[in-house]
């Protein structure tokens, strides 16, 4: 396990898009779907604050990186950056169709301060299992175009062109991690990373679908019914955890590194079918 499993020849590079700003956003953008909208308007909501947490917390330990690593933090700081601002506007686009995400972003803002309230290395361990759980994200949300096919065509160039850059700069964050442990023995290191995923795990899942469940309780859509749409969206049709669970586990296997699996080609052809759309056009 060691910094040899990124590519020699990987770039990372910030792709500076505005999405949305002239145009209003319908409150189901998502094909209509209040499930599907709500899914991706509770992700959306812990973007902002998030970004910003994953970035301070890498870039604590960038000092002694060597060059090629700490030019990998350079540009994925840039990345996150427009992330967060992207993800900002699309929220008050969220606001404006008529949801509050207040209590969303404040159970964001009660995670991030019990982890900031722990050593700098326990903010760096939740950022590297959460960007391996952002990038397995994305990189469904490009291998079946599906997931977005009946959505604003606006708001889907945004996720996409979000869920290119998280798959390139997916090894910036294990790599640091590698570099802040690189005195530890191996069994401490697996033993951390294990403990890590599975909090954050447990953490991503109770907090998204509370969200979400929260947004359809602002559509009139509670209880067993809100429950069992929210669960077959997620895990039967278009079953998007359901289809990560394979990469999440890979995880906690021997010798993992993000880019174990070089999906490149995915981004590639990604970005092909969005350069022909006008939504990302800038």
């Amino acid at each position: 396990m060691g910094r040899e499993a990124t590519p020699s020849d990987l770039t990372i590079t910030p792709r500076d898009r505005r999405f949305g700003r002239d145009s209003r956003t319908e409150r189901w953008w998502n094909g209509g779907d209040p499930v599907a909208t709500a899914l991706y308007n509770a992700l959306s909501a812990t973007f902002p604050k998030g970004e910003a947490f994953f970035v301070e917390s890498v870039r604590k330990f960038r000092d002694g990186a060597d060059p090629k690593l700490a030019a990998e933090i350079k540009a994925f700081t840039t990345q996150e950056v427009m992330h967060s601002r992207e993800h900002v506007q699309f929220n008050r686009r969220a606001h404006d169709a008529g949801y509050d995400l207040t209590k969303l972003e404040e159970q964001v803002d009660f995670r991030l301060d019990l982890v900031r309230s722990k050593p700098p290395i326990a903010s760096l361990a939740a950022t590297m299992a959460l960007e391996h759980f952002t990038a397995i994200l994305a990189h469904e949300l490009l291998r079946d175009p599906r997931h977005l096919d009946q959505a604003d065509a606006e708001t889907a160039a945004m996720w996409r062109w979000h869920a290119i850059e998280e798959i390139e700069h997916k090894g910036v964050a294990y790599d640091t991690w590698l570099h802040a442990t690189k005195d530890w023995p191996r069994s401490k290191r697996w033993k951390v990373k294990a403990k890590v995923m599975l909090l954050v795990t447990r953490n991503f899942v109770v907090d998204r679908t509370a969200g979400a469940l929260e947004l359809l309780r602002q559509d009139g859509i509670t209880g067993p019914r809100a429950w069992a749409r929210l669960f077959w969206f997620a895990y039967v049709r278009p079953g998007m955890i359901r289809k990560i669970l394979g990469a999440w586990a890979g995880f906690f296997m021997p010798g993992f590194h993000p880019w174990n699996h070089d999906d490149r080609p995915l981004i590639a052809a990604a970005e092909q079918r969005l350069a022909a759309e006008p939504a990302y056009a800038g």
